[in-house]
Parts: C-alpha cells; structure tokens; sequence
C-alpha cells in the first residue's frame, strides 16, 4: 500500500479532482498484483452503488436543495434576527444562528458558509468588523449545519459503518447546540471588547417573534419530523429521504409559495451535480478500500495505535487528533469514506459506542474545511469577501480554540452525545 499512498499524495499534490485520485491510486494497487482479477475494480466500483441504504444520499441532497429554492433562507434569517440581533456583534451572532437553523435544510458545510458570506458578510464588515474575524465567524460557524439532521456526514458514515442513521441523527443536535453556545461566548467576548454593534437597537415585539417563528417553523420542524419518523419506525432512512424530498416541494409550493417551474428546475440541477460528484467518489472509493481491506491496513493502523496506549480514550484522541492532521488535506466526505473501515473496527473492540465515535469522527473531520491549507469552506469565504488567509486565520484563533474545547468535551464525556439517541431509541 506504501506505492498507492504515494500514487495518492503525488496526484493531490498536482491538483488532480479528488475521485479521480482515489480511483487511479486503487488501480495502481491491483497493477501490483496481477494474480488478482482486473475485472474487480470494475465490479467494486458498480456493486458499491447498488447499496439501497445510499439511496438516503441523493434524496437528501435533492430536499435540501428544493428548501434552499423554496425561500426558506430569508424566513431563517428573519428568525436569526429576532434570536441574537440584539447582541454585541449582532450580525456575527445572526450568523451562528440562522447556520444552527439551516443545519436540517442544507447539510453543507461548504454551501452553507459560501450563502452566508454573500447574505451577511459584506454588511457585517461595513458595521465595522475587522474583515479577517468576519470571514472566521462565518467559516466556522458553518460547523454546525452538517451535525444538525440530517447531516450527509452521518448518511455515509452510517452506511458504511452499518450504523443507525436514526440514532446518529439524533446524536448531533445537543454536540450542535454545545458549538453553537462555544461560538457565541467567544464571539461575544470579542464583540465586547472591540466595541463591534448590535444588529438591531430595539426589542423584538410580539408580533414580530410570532412572524418569525411562523416563517421559520417548518425549516425547525423538518429534523422533529425525520427524528420522529425514524424512532417510531414509520419511515427507513432511505423512505424518510423520498418523504423529505415531498416535504420541500409542499413546503416550497404550498406554504411560502415561491417554488416556482424555474427554481424547481434549478434546484433539480444542482442535485444532480451534487449527487454525481458525492456518488462518483464513494464509488471509486471502493477500489482503493478493496486494497486496504486486503492488505490488512486496519489491523496495522490498530496494532500502531495499541502500541502506544491501550486506553480507550487515549486511543480515541490519537484517532481524532489522526483525522484533524488529515482534514488539513483531505476534504471531510472523503475522510469519511476512507476512514470508517479503518478506525471503527478498532473502537468497536474497545467497547466504544459507534455512535458516540461517529460523531466525534464528523466533527473532527469537518474542523478541516476551515483551516489552512485546503480548507474548502474557508477558501470560499475568503474569495467572496476577499479576505487574505493570514488574516484570517489569526483573527480565527479563538474560534479554533472553542471548537476544540467542545471536540475536547465530546471525546471524553460519551453522554454528552449519547443521552438523546438513548432515551429516544433502543439500542
């Protein structure tokens, strides 16, 4: 595997789209062994596909999708005000909030940080904030919008790993809400000290809270519905998906009216490329894991990692401190695939909870969209405001610093992640 590893980091370092440097990099392993059949790539990369558990992915990508068509953004954003626009750093809080609201409607890291920059990003620097700590807030704060259900993170991992995406769901929200309260301490405390205003100078009446709650309700109803729908065994996670997709289009058509024949359209569009690409990397992921699978590669990673500590949680936070180091490099979905067969075996012969693991295994990995040097979600703010990355990541220190306190808590306090998928669903 030492040939592949570096057929692998040659073919990033040049720039090439990551599938396919996964895919070529699987080749080079069966040219190394030419006993083994050349028809197995071909036959892993198909048969990888005809997993029914995916269908989950592609009719989440599409709900998601149809409610970002269906206006239901700005309703968000309404509600976000009310929440925190009376805080110091008001517009900087109304980000935090309106990306724990849009964490059951988007589920992208990435497109939810991208959004937000165009939305709030140019005003929050215009009421004086220093561009550098308004790129790093809307940069990490997308953190929460793929652990908030139904986050495409624990889709795949749950698949792959034969995890409940019930459960995994239902494990997000109070690690969510953990970052989402970490943020917005540390902002307020820059906010305060630089003086940095509020959104808005008056109180919220009661006819606008009422407003609000109403434009947003169904946005914060859809991650009730699916947890609801899962734990009462109603729906399977691919049918809650075809039922999420249904759920956009009444919502979209019905109660905010603005999914119209084009946006329809393009929503449709853009699933299909978001489905394409997400569903061409598992798929040729699976050639590069039939050689790992075969050469053992999780059995010496684990034999690696016992050799230095045989505790549970000493082995957990080399894993996660692993998966962090990589995520600089490595897209998140991609860590995520490539991974799973890797660490979860060793965790589950440690006793762990595979629940408990995947989500500190998708908040560890998501760290890596927002830091240098590949950060994907950070690049993407950086280049719509037009940010220097020195800039921004010093001024994203202390966001750093609260997300890896609460990554701290997670690893090492399991109930903090497993209290409600344990009184919500049987284990």
């Amino acid at each position: 595997m030492l040939l592949v590893t570096i057929a692998f980091v040659v073919l990033m370092l040049i720039g090439m789209p990551v599938a396919f440097a996964i895919g070529i990099s699987g080749v080079v392993f069966f040219l190394q062994h030419p006993e083994l059949p050349i028809t197995i790539p071909l036959q892993q990369t198909i048969s990888t596909t005809q997993n029914f558990a995916l269908l989950a992915i592609p009719l989440f990508i599409m709900a998601g999708n149809l409610m970002n068509a269906s206006g239901i953004t700005e309703k968000l954003l309404d509600l976000a005000s009310v929440i925190a626009g009376r805080m110091k750093g008001g517009l900087a809080q109304m980000s935090l909030a309106l990306s724990a609201l849009m964490g059951g409607v988007s589920g992208s890291a990435i497109a939810d940080a991208a959004m937000q920059s165009r939305m709030l990003g140019n005003e929050m620097i215009n009421r004086g904030m220093s561009k550098g700590f308004t790129a790093g807030v809307l940069s990490f704060g997308a953190i929460l919008t793929p652990i908030i259900p139904p986050g495409l993170g624990f889709i795949i991992y749950g698949t792959i790993g034969q995890v409940s995406i019930g459960r995994l769901f239902a494990a997000g929200i109070v690690p969510a809400f953990l970052l989402w309260a970490a943020l917005a301490i540390t902002v307020s405390i820059v906010a305060n000290r630089r003086g940095y205003p509020p959104a808005r100078t008056t109180r919220a009446s009661f006819p606008e809270i009422g407003s609000a709650l109403r434009g947003g309700i169904w946005a914060i109803l859809f991650p009730v519905i699916l947890l609801a729908g899962l734990r009462f065994g109603i729906f399977t996670p691919s049918e809650i998906g075809a039922f999420a997709v249904i759920y956009a289009v009444l919502i979209g058509v019905l109660a905010y009216r603005k999914l119209k024949a084009a946006s329809f359209r393009q929503a449709l569009e853009s699933s299909l490329a978001d489905v394409g690409a997400v569903m061409f990397l598992i798929a040729l992921s699976a050639i590069f894991s039939y050689g790992i699978v075969l050469e053992r590669v999780p059995e010496l990673i684990s034999g690696a990692i016992l050799s230095v500590t045989e505790s549970f949680y000493g082995v957990l936070a080399l894993i996660v401190l692993f998966i962090i180091a990589c995520g600089f490099f490595i897209d998140a979905t991609v860590l995520i695939i490539m991974l799973t067969p890797i660490f979860l075996p060793l965790v589950r012969s440690l006793g762990g909870d595979p629940v408990h693991f995947g989500v500190v295994f998708v908040v560890a990995a998501t760290i890596g969209n927002f830091t240098p040097p590949v950060g994907a979600a950070m690049y993407a703010v950086c280049s719509i405001l037009k940010v220097r990355i020195g800039d921004y990541t010093r001024e994203s220190v202390p966001l750093m610093i609260a997300i890896g306190l609460v990554a701290l808590l997670l690893v090492f306090v399991p109930e903090a992640v497993l209290f409600l998928p344990n009184m919500l669903f049987a284990r």
